[in-house]
């Protein structure tokens, strides 16, 4: 089933749908794909249940947020690339919104010091510790793709450079490669998509271009907004695994350079949690920060353009894509690695700039057990942490 429509109606439609999902879709990028599920295929039934398998499948392939390029590649099936621009301003305008409001307050408080800033931070300890568990559990189920985690943990957390992760990425991925490709795989359905290969191939081309030029261009011009743009672009090219990943990178793109302070850094990795959408709109908030509400919106855009670009760059060469075992192998081994990464950032700066006192590791410890064991929504546990970290700030 391909129920493609165009016309101002059906963009209308995929807007009002989209928003509201964008609205209330709390719990991050697996949460989300359950959202689309129940909103987009069962009520409306826009795509069959195959088709949505094969496009949330597409989407975990690629480096990116993946909830954000499912519901783009709804949109793009729905009614071509209008209706996928559509669809992702709806579901991700909301909590841009709020994080460039939340940055504009937090601009008039000296974040060094406000109990509550503290708390979310110790609110970033528990999510990020509950993403890691997750993810090891579903990425590195053998000793072998343990190995290439824990080489990406040891390299990422004593070679702290722009460099490191793409580095650790790019020799997971031949390793993958070496030790997975003559693995086979079955995948007999075929699915086509409303995109032209020609428009395809700009796509990807541009991609490229942009991720190889851009930090040239940085060198020669030295304009702050080329320098933003660039950090926020290459930090959206190269995370695989989902937003919690885009931590590690963005962190070391502007703390150490002086760009923003690592407590205004994690507070707004903690109240990102609280707001629905995707991870990645983290990015508005930092954005905000270093250049108001300007800077916000192009921060967005920068991180997001990627994964617009190789959602439509791929759509029509999927079908190929997932029937070759060597790609498929070389993306094991870069799933490892992400694990190994987010586990280095969870000990530095998470951990490091966070739990400072047995009293914070406590509370770390009721936290995460909110969330993971009693399954609390997100939102309730983040007001928790700013609520107890200006308590234990009275102490």
């Amino acid at each position: 089933m391909n129920n493609k429509k165009t016309g101002l109606n059906s963009l209308l439609e995929i807007l009002l749908v989209s928003t509201r999902l964008g609205l209330t879709s709390f719990g991050g990028p697996v949460a989300h794909l359950g959202y689309f599920h129940t909103e987009y295929i069962r009520r409306r039934k826009w795509m069959d249940e195959k088709s949505y398998a094969d496009l949330v499948a597409l989407c975990q392939f690629l480096p990116g947020p993946a909830s954000s390029q499912v519901g783009i590649g709804i949109g793009v099936m729905r009614a071509g690339v209008l209706g996928g621009i559509v669809s992702f301003i709806g579901f991700t305008l909301p909590s841009v919104i709020a994080l460039i409001l939340f940055a504009l307050l937090l601009q008039g408080f000296d974040v060094g010091t406000a109990g509550w800033i503290h708390g979310l931070k110790v609110v970033a300890v528990a999510v990020v510790a509950h993403a890691i568990l997750g993810m090891a559990q579903n990425l590195t189920p053998d000793l072998k793709r343990k190995a290439i985690a824990l080489f990406a943990l040891v390299v990422t957390l004593l070679w702290q450079t722009a460099y490191s992760q793409v580095s650790v990425i790019l020799l997971s991925a031949l390793i993958g490669y070496f030790i997975y490709r003559d693995q086979k795989e079955t995948t007999d359905a075929k699915i086509n998509f409303p995109v032209s290969k020609l428009f395809a191939t700009i796509c990807l081309v541009l991609f490229f271009a942009l991720l190889f030029l851009l930090p040239i261009l940085r060198e020669v011009t030295s304009l702050s907004w080329v320098a933003m743009f660039d950090s926020f672009y290459r930090s959206g090219s190269l995370v695989f695994g989902g937003g919690h990943v885009v931590l590690p990178l963005l962190e070391r793109e502007f703390v150490p350079t002086g760009w923003l302070s690592e407590e205004a850094f994690l507070a707004g990795y903690g109240a990102t949690q609280a707001v629905p959408g995707p991870l990645f709109t983290f990015a508005a908030y930092l954005g905000t920060v270093i250049n108001g509400w300007q800077g916000g919106l192009l921060a967005t855009f920068a991180i997001f353009l990627p994964a617009f670009l190789l959602i439509l760059g791929t759509l029509p060469f999927w079908d190929a894509l997932r029937r070759n075992p060597k790609i498929k192998a070389a993306l094991m081994g870069v799933n490892a690695a992400v694990v190994g990464i987010l586990v280095s950032a969870f000990y530095q700066p998470i951990w490091t700039s966070s739990i400072l006192a047995p009293i914070d590791f406590a509370f770390a410890a009721i936290l995460f057990s909110m969330l993971v064991y009693w399954k609390l929504p997100p939102w309730v546990v983040v007001v928790t942490g700013a609520v107890g970290g200006a308590l234990i700030n009275l102490i």
